[in-house]
């Protein structure tokens, strides 16, 4: 049995117009994310999935994100194993903050991580 390492990319390293996915729960989400990321939390994502391939059916790469790397490692496997080009960002959303990248919040204030 062949072992594939999983596709990761550093927060740095995400493009500013790359298409982010997120798939915390909505909590995480209104405390602060990503603008323009697309939040399709783990929980729904098989339900939601057609969003997801519609985002990248122009050939897009998702670039897939939670808290600290562990979910959106699964997310980002299963969208490769269904021929996503999609990579995980290692660290997520702590290493997104890290790295100084900018962060908005549904309540206008301050964006933290949850």
């Amino acid at each position: 049995m062949s072992f594939t390492p999983l596709p990761t990319v550093d927060a740095v390293s995400v493009p500013a117009d790359g298409l982010v996915l997120d798939v915390r729960e909505a909590d995480e989400w209104a405390a602060g994310h990503v603008e323009g990321a697309l939040h399709v939390p783990m929980s729904d994502f098989v339900a939601r999935f057609g969003e997801v391939t519609e985002a990248v059916a122009d050939g897009r790469r998702a670039y897939v994100m939670c808290r600290v790397g562990g979910r959106s490692a699964q997310v980002t496997q299963y969208l490769v194993q269904q021929g996503v080009d999609a990579v995980n960002i290692d660290g997520g959303m702590l290493a997104w903050e890290g790295a100084g990248r900018p962060m908005v919040a549904e309540h206008g204030g301050p964006a933290l991580v949850l």
